[in-house]
């Protein structure tokens, strides 16, 4: 007892959990062989030698079955305690970006790419990605180099506006994701009649999703071209990238995904577990709608993916070309425009984890996941909740939680050219809660938000915030019209 304690007490002194857990594994397993050697003294000459196998072997068996555990997921706290090497320049310059940069801001009624959105003083967040890598480049005196995964809907685009980063410290490559025909889904034919993707055919192609870049990397060449940086990124965290590069194990891994833990906004996300032996990523979709109430729960999947993920191109080029990436099919089905229903067949980019040797989870604070999906998303950090610095936004240290708020606005904020109009100027937040906004509603100048504040204008009914208002653990409804005279 007395060298259990100690062990107990080293365990926790050190690195609380996951060292008690061990200790009380490996006190259970002496346990367990104390006592398969008292009942192997009951056995009979003749039955000793079978019986010593047979407990031998549940010996083994035991020791696995203590050895199961869920998915390997380290906190960050523990990665970026390490600190970091002297030689972190060198270290950066084995790092590529890769953004993906296929999506159209269609969801926000946004025509052209969503990486050209406005975030905050006229920046896009294409504006910002830049400003990031530039000022790394600059500090660590680097080459890190922004790799855009463009779709056939933004590459035009992206290309002219990439003219104006000419004179910034940052290469900038781009690359096409594939054009997959969308399928008839009553006959499982192809919906196009020729290769062209104007006019009537517009609607008939599609980008199959982010899983699609490992086979449209390796295609373009880029791949071959970066193979000697070694890793591919997205936002950059130095204690990562030294963690991937310089291991405390000696062993790398191929493969890293950033989760977090969920809130009741990211019930919907994907969450990791262990299957014979290689993490997998879960999707909401693959999940049977018996089970959909289960994995949306916050108790018992506590982390979710934030799709930043950490692959080695030299394992990317080497599963290539085996054609050993294993990603589950995604079937998403669409209404076009005309009515027509179609099936798109996609892939996940984060479902590759079970292809790759050594993959690792790493449980981020929430500040390192910043999706921005829609409206109410731009709102956030639009605000002053974040602040930015060098092309990152980081939560406001004025704010006392460091939690995020949940924000709700109506149909009437969908387009972002409507909800812009619809903000005289982008209210206080830094105590709000919760917001939730339903129906015609403005709001004017120097409005802030504290609490749990819900505003719902009927239909019919508008309700104008005033300037300069201080709405604090409010319900407005009703009609409100503040009229110019």
């Amino acid at each position: 007892m007395k060298r259990f304690l100690k062990n107990l007490s080293k365990a926790m002194s050190q690195d609380g959990a996951s060292q008690f857990q061990e200790v009380i594994r490996q006190e259970l397993e002496l346990s367990v062989k104390k006592e398969l050697e008292k009942i192997l003294t009951t056995a009979s000459s003749h039955e000793f030698e079978h019986t010593k196998k047979d407990l031998d072997g549940f010996r083994k068996l035991f020791h696995r079955f203590l050895q199961e555990k869920g998915p390997s997921i380290q906190p960050y706290e523990k990665i970026k305690a390490r600190g970091l090497p002297d030689n972190i320049s060198s270290v950066l310059n084995k790092l590529v970006v890769v953004k993906l940069n296929g999506g159209l801001g269609t969801s926000m009624g946004c025509k052209g790419p969503k990486s050209l959105i406005g975030v905050r003083n006229e920046n896009t967040f294409l504006d910002l990605t830049v400003q990031q890598i530039e000022h790394l480049n600059k500090t660590y005196n680097t080459d890190v180099p922004l790799v855009l995964m463009n779709s056939f809907n933004t590459d035009e685009d992206t290309k002219k506006i990439l003219q104006k980063y000419n004179h910034c410290r940052v290469k900038i490559y781009t690359f096409n994701q594939s054009r997959y025909p969308r399928i008839n889904k009553e006959s499982l034919l192809p919906v196009a009649k020729d290769v062209s993707y104007s006019g009537e055919n517009t609607e008939a192609w599609y980008p199959p999703g982010h899983g699609d870049i490992y086979a449209s990397f390796y295609n373009s060449g880029l791949l071959d071209t970066f193979i000697g940086e070694d890793n591919l990124g997205a936002t950059v965290d130095l204690y990562i990238l030294n963690h991937l590069m310089n291991p405390p194990n000696g062993k790398r891994c191929e493969f890293v995904m950033e989760v977090t833990n969920k809130t009741r906004a990211d019930v919907k996300g994907g969450t990791l577990t262990q299957y014979e032996g290689k993490l997998r990523l879960v999707e909401i979709a693959q999940v049977p709608k018996a089970h959909v109430d289960e994995f949306k729960s916050v108790s018992k999947f506590k982390i979710f993916n934030t799709n930043n993920l950490w692959i080695s191109l030299g394992a990317v080029k080497r599963l290539q070309e085996q054609n050993a990436i294993d990603m589950e099919i995604i079937v998403n089905p669409k209404t076009l425009d005309g009515g027509l229903n179609v099936i798109q067949l996609e892939t996940a980019v984060g479902a590759a984890i079970k292809s790759f040797e050594n993959s690792l989870g790493i449980n981020v604070p929430r500040s390192r996941f910043l999706p921005v999906k829609t409206t109410s998303d731009l709102l956030l950090v639009m605000s002053n909740l974040y602040s930015l610095n060098a092309g990152s936004l980081t939560m406001s240290e004025k704010r006392e939680f460091p939690t995020v708020p949940l924000v709700k606005l109506g149909s009437s904020f969908t387009k972002v050219q409507d909800y812009l109009r619809r903000f005289e100027s982008i209210p206080d937040m830094l105590e709000l809660d919760h917001l939730t906004v339903s129906g015609d509603v403005t709001f004017g100048k120097n409005v802030s938000l504290k609490g749990t504040v819900i505003i719902i204008a009927n239909h019919g009914d508008r309700i104008d915030i005033p300037p300069g208002a201080v709405l604090e653990n409010k319900i407005v409804s009703g009609n409100l019209r503040i009229l110019d005279h």
